[in-house]
């Protein structure tokens, strides 16, 4: 559902509002995560878990009804074949690496069915990098990355997901079972990442225009990974305040990334590839948070190993912290490679990005003086 809902947004501004258009539509979206952790929480602490599966149901069918009513059911103009092959090896490649990078360290799959989902997973993937390149139209098409913002997107997406992506995971642990907390408790912590989030997305199409989608990728990131990883600093007797203004601030500043990082994606996408940029953004990214996950509870994992114990303690966490914020970090490498002028459409940076190149004036042709003698 995540690129269908993408692409009928991309499709319906042009590149100038895109920025705009995706910061106000995703302020709703950010009522979940406001609202879930303590909603959660609550329910958890008071009633059963199996209402937080099941409370999703009217929302969808209330979802369903908006759809139906309010999105115009918009077709291609020209339709290609589908890619069944591409579709089953990419499926298959998505579900092995997303579900066994998921299951890694958790331990509630034996080690060699998670190796038996990871190595299929590989082997399709590798499958449909063949496939790929013999098709006439794949279903994921690799030759985007020929694009730099695009592959700034993908891959310095990923790296910044990947840290981003244990956060959901990592920290109510901590809380709940480093700090023991009720689940309540640590929703009305927790929530506050996202509200941080919802206030950056009133000025986000300032922050870009103003310092450029190179800028602020780079910068930001630095910025972004280390109020993650801030989160080592919790300890037993830390102010509640103090984490709150940690969380509030980091999901400010992760909040400003994800919107550059998706609508980057789109600086040079040919509008007859949109859909192929959309999917590709949205398997991205869910493989980004899968990994994460993984990433973080095996540092759990591993922390509890050297330290010859199976108990989860408050003094597991913050070696996870540290590394999945190193990890997010890492990704201004890659957007350190954009040229300066990158997404400078979206941006409304046009004008600014011209005046900024020099003109080059024609010198006359002049005949070359002997040197002279000392």
């Amino acid at each position: 559902m995540t690129p269908v809902g993408r692409l009928i947004m991309v499709r319906s501004f042009d590149k100038r509002r895109l920025v705009n258009a995706m910061a106000l539509v995703t302020i709703p979206a950010l009522i979940g995560p406001i609202c879930g952790p303590p909603l959660g929480g609550l329910i958890t602490t008071y009633a059963s878990w199996h209402w937080i599966f099941l409370i999703n149901v009217p929302i969808g069918i209330l979802g369903i009804a908006m759809a139906s009513r309010f999105i115009a059911n918009a077709r291609v103009e020209r339709h290609e074949p589908f890619d069944f092959v591409g579709f089953l090896l990419s499926g298959c490649a998505i579900a092995g690496l997303a579900f066994g990078l998921s299951a890694m360290g958790l331990e509630f799959l034996p080690p060699s069915a998670v190796a038996l989902l990871l190595c299929g997973g590989a082997i399709a993937a590798a499958g449909y990098l063949v496939h790929a390149k013999r098709s006439p139209s794949p279903i994921l098409d690799l030759a985007l990355f020929r694009l730099p913002t695009f592959r700034a997107s993908i891959f310095g997406g990923f790296l910044f997901r990947l840290g981003v992506g244990a956060l959901p995971f990592l920290l109510p642990l901590l809380l709940q079972v480093g700090f023991h907390l009720t689940p309540l408790q640590s929703g009305l912590i927790t929530f506050t990442a996202a509200l941080g989030a919802m206030f950056m997305k009133a000025v986000v199409t300032k922050v870009l225009h103003r310092f450029g989608y190179r800028n602020v990728l780079l910068y930001n990131a630095l910025i972004s990974s280390a109020f993650l990883a801030c989160c080592a600093t919790f300890i037993q007797g830390m102010p509640f305040a103090a984490m709150v203004a940690i969380l509030l601030s980091g999901g400010f500043f992760r909040s400003l990334q994800f919107t550059s990082i998706n609508t980057i994606a789109y600086a040079e996408i040919d509008p007859a590839k949109i859909s192929q940029a959309t999917t590709m953004v949205a398997v991205a990214q869910q493989l980004a948070l899968s990994t994460g996950v993984a990433v973080g509870a095996l540092i759990v994992e591993i922390t509890l190993r050297l330290r010859h114990t199976t108990t989860m303690g408050i003094n597991d966490f913050p070696p996870a912290f540290l590394i999945v914020g190193l990890l997010s970090a890492s990704a201004a490498f890659i957007f350190k490679r954009l040229p300066p002028d990158a997404g400078a459409e979206l941006a409304g940076r046009q004008d600014e990005v011209a005046e900024s190149k020099p003109a080059i004036a024609a010198v006359p042709h002049q005949p070359r003086k002997p040197f002279a003698k000392r």
